[in-house]
């Protein structure tokens, strides 16, 4: 079984897309103004963005996009803290991981073995 899609709600649907199609190389194949975007990785697993007037989600959830190396892990925690962003360094947990909060009100985890 293969998970085919998710939907996120979002308080900002442009600058969620904006951050996933910079950091994670998302793609978006359909949007709708501020409302909704329909995003693909490279294995055409679908996230669409929804916008949302509350956005709240539990304090553990994440998305998480996993990475080749370390290396990776690295250089996207580089660019991110350089382009402003909150995030502390990679550490040793379940695998070589950093978590950082999303434009649109949600977190994400970045990660390698």
């Amino acid at each position: 079984m293969k998970l085919n899609h998710l939907n996120l709600t979002v308080n900002d649907v442009a600058a969620s897309r904006d951050f996933l199609e910079t950091y994670f190389g998302m793609k978006c194949v359909n949007s709708r103004g501020n409302g909704f975007a329909a995003m693909f990785d490279d294995d055409q697993f679908v996230l669409t963005l929804m916008k949302g007037k509350e956005v709240w989600y539990p304090k553990t959830f994440h998305i998480g996009f996993p990475q080749e190396s370390r290396d990776k892990v690295d250089r996207i925690n580089k660019r991110l803290r350089n382009d402003g962003y909150a995030v502390d360094p990679p550490i040793e947990s379940h695998g070589y991981t950093f978590y950082v909060q999303a434009p649109g009100g949600f977190t994400v985890e970045v990660l390698s073995e």
